[in-house]
This record gives C-alpha cells, sequence and structure tokens, in this order.
C-alpha cells in the first residue's frame, strides 16, 4: 500500500484536491468530479466495491512546495512549476501529457497540434481522451488545448474555469474572447 499526501486548497476557480507520491504530484483534481472522471481519491458511494492501493493523509507541510507554487500562479507571479510530477499512465498518455507540458504559458495549441507532437497525426481524438484522462490539471495544461477551428472545447473543471485560466494566461484572443 502506497501513502499518499493530500490537501484541498482554495483557489480562483474554486476548489482544488493535489495529492503527491514521494515522487512527485500525481493529481491535482477540481473538488467537484462530474459523473464519471477519474480520481485518486474514492468515490464514498461504492467504497466497497472500489479496490484501491493508495492510503490518503492529509498533510498541508508535506504539500506546501506544491501549494506555494500553485498560489503564485494564480497570483500571476508564476508562469512554469518546478516541483516534480509522478505521472501514470499508458505510454500513448504520458506522451501527450509531456506535449502538454511543452505548450507555453500564454499560448494555445489544437488537439490536432498535440497529435502530430506526438507522431500520429490522425489521432486527435486520441489526444482528447488523454488530455480527458490528465491527472494533474494546469500544471500539466490541458486547458491550453482548443479546437482546431480556435474555439474552447471540453474541460474537465468546465468551460468557464478553462476560460478563466486562459485569462489569467492572456491567451485569450480573437474568437477565444468572445
Amino acid at each position: 500500500m502506497e501513502t499518499v499526501y493530500s490537501v484541498t486548497i482554495s483557489s480562483l476557480i474554486g476548489p482544488l484536491f493535489l495529492a503527491a507520491s514521494d515522487e512527485g504530484l500525481i493529481a491535482l483534481e477540481f473538488d467537484a468530479r462530474l459523473p464519471g472522471q477519474q480520481s485518486i481519491r474514492p468515490n464514498p458511494r461504492h467504497l466497497r466495491e472500489e479496490k484501491t492501493h493508495v492510503t490518503l493523509v492529509q498533510s498541508l507541510e508535506v504539500m506546501r512546495p506544491y501549494v506555494d507554487e500553485l498560489n503564485q500562479y494564480f497570483a500571476g507571479q508564476r508562469r512554469s512549476f518546478t516541483f516534480p510530477l509522478d505521472l501514470r499512465g499508458t505510454g500513448f498518455q504520458l506522451d501527450c501529457w509531456r506535449a502538454l507540458q511543452q505548450i507555453p504559458y500564454g499560448e494555445t495549441r489544437s488537439y490536432a497540434d498535440i497529435a502530430r507532437t506526438v507522431g500520429k497525426p490522425n489521432a486527435f481524438r486520441a489526444v482528447g481522451m488523454a488530455n480527458n484522462r490528465n491527472p494533474v490539471a494546469i500544471v500539466v495544461p490541458c486547458h491550453r488545448v482548443i479546437a482546431s477551428d480556435g474555439t474552447l472545447c471540453g474541460y474537465g473543471g468546465g468551460l468557464e474555469v478553462k476560460r478563466k485560466l486562459l485569462e489569467l494566461e492572456g491567451a485569450l484572443t480573437g474568437s477565444l474572447a468572445a
């Protein structure tokens, strides 16, 4: 059984749940979960059915480096994160998440752009599914991915949260700002 440290913080987009292993951040989730949305947290309605391999221990002390950098980000004082990540997914998901981390602050890319980046130019739908499974929102910036026509689409925190994050980063231009 692995021990994972966690904390829930307030932010300008609402409560955020953070969890980290000894290797780095493994989850940054919006506090409210949509039906079917993946989470490291157990669902109280299904505890008897769920088999978990982690023990969650709340610890602001352990989570302080993550919390501090996120607070700096939301205050407009940080454009990138320096803490380690412990991303867990399939090879394709990891490739997609690494590609997301290459999108500069204040810029956006399309799903097709990410598909080309990972060497699978026709896999834009699969890229969308990998984004959907991104366990570390904001830090692995799936909010910076938009539709090929330049419009906002799909985001686990909702389109209004996506819009707020892109506004914070100064990435809303043209049709995105409308």
